[in-house]
């Protein structure tokens, strides 16, 4: 079959949040063609089939998830960026060059920049090695979403939520738009966050999905042993992110171990020269506006690679101690000039946070809040000019 080769200046992979936020601004400063693909067959990632509102940054009371996705992609095309929808990008046949597939047959498409927006996906229950049959009325949050909203599709009578983060909310609040009676929420942390008129197991895991044909119940247990079964012909596992990486792994982008996203440093670069990242590709999820807000910082630092700015070093990596789970940037080539971003594994109450280089102290600070596992922490980015470029890897861990 033939393949067609062409060029642009930017390629950005994923028409989210992120991605269409940084090809308006780029198309906006004259950056040249930016192209952005979206292998669905409509752009605005994630917030399309969310239909819940409080969208944007600072929140709209009215600003539901399609609605925002379309000024996401409006402000994109209005821009000058050209956005193709059905184009999957399959692999890599040199650093900066993409093989692609639509209906339109195979490219082949270099770029001066890369930028891989790819978002994040939900584990679904086979990844959670959730054993038991495998009946019908098992679903993640974004396959009942798409199952309620777009297509109107019945989902069950009665259903148990496998999560208790804000996610699991929104999922409650869509069973119940679609007529399910929820009878209970469940997590495995000692805490989560209740809906009114929702049993909350905390605690508790799932052990055994049971029925033949179509879901009968689900088999828990509670950490101090006791066990038992809820009867419900529907479950939704929700949140347990991970960032959709398949691209960048094949690509070669080093991925971080915390984060299990492309490592990068404050200005959004990968370790591979003219590769950037953005978005919930890093580490999973964030609200629509974090991931649109990252994706417009990254737009100066991808002008200055155009203009010929030097690819740096890799930099001191950054890592955290247990119970945190992970930091975004990765690794410190300069400066921070915006918030890093901080999750715990776990809950904590009023935690002392602090970071050091080869036992030297460069910042130290209490949160006086409850942390939880679902809410990433904003670390100020003054102590990063305190970094010695030199000098070994930088250690976030509690007190």
């Amino acid at each position: 079959m033939n393949r067609r080769d062409r060029l642009v200046d930017v390629l950005v992979v994923g028409a989210g949040p992120a991605g269409l936020a940084l090809a308006a601004r780029l198309a906006a400063a004259g950056a040249g063609r930016v192209e952005v693909l979206e292998r669905e067959d409509a752009a605005g990632g994630a917030p399309r089939h969310c239909h819940h509102r409080g969208f944007g940054r600072p929140p709209l009371p009215g600003l539901s998830g399609p609605a925002y996705a379309r000024r996401a992609v409006a402000a994109a095309v209005g821009a000058g960026a050209v956005l193709r929808t059905g184009v999957t990008a399959t692999g890599w046949s040199g650093p900066l060059t993409l093989e692609t597939t639509s209906p339109a047959g195979l490219e082949r498409i270099t770029a001066r920049a890369v930028v891989l927006a790819t978002g994040a996906r939900e584990r679904p229950r086979s990844a959670r090695l959730v054993p038991g049959s495998r009946p019908a009325g098992v679903f993640t949050t974004g396959e009942l979403q798409r199952s309620v909203h777009p297509h109107g599709r019945p989902v069950g009578r009665r259903a148990v939520v496998v999560g208790a983060e804000p996610v699991a909310r929104h999922a409650v609040r869509t069973l119940r738009r679609a007529g399910t009676e929820v009878a209970a929420m469940l997590t495995e942390h000692p805490r989560g966050t209740a809906v009114p008129g929702v049993a909350l197991l905390t605690a508790t895991t799932v052990t055994e999905l049971r029925g033949r044909g179509r879901l009968t119940g689900v088999a828990v247990r509670h950490e101090d042993g006791r066990s038992g079964v809820i009867a419900c012909d529907t479950v939704v596992f929700t949140g347990d992110w991970i960032p959709d990486h398949e691209l960048a792994r094949r690509g070669g982008v080093p991925l971080d171990p915390g984060t299990r996203g492309p490592s990068v440093d404050p200005a959004f670069r990968t370790t591979q020269p003219g590769v950037f990242a953005v978005g919930n590709a890093l580490r999973g999820i964030e609200p629509a506006a974090t991931a649109a807000a990252e994706g417009a910082a990254a737009a100066p630092p991808l002008l200055a690679h155009l203009a010929g700015t030097p690819w740096p070093g890799r930099g001191p990596a950054l890592l955290v101690r247990p119970p945190l789970a992970w930091v975004t940037p990765n690794h410190l080539t300069a400066p921070a000039a915006g918030p890093l971003l901080l999750r715990s594994a776990e809950p904590l109450t009023a935690p002392v946070v602090e970071v050091t280089q080869d036992g030297r102290p460069l910042w130290r600070h209490r949160f006086p809040t409850r942390v939880s596992p679902y809410r990433s922490l904003r670390l100020p980015p003054g102590w990063t000019t305190r970094v010695d470029r030199a000098g070994g890897p930088v250690e976030v861990g509690t007190a």
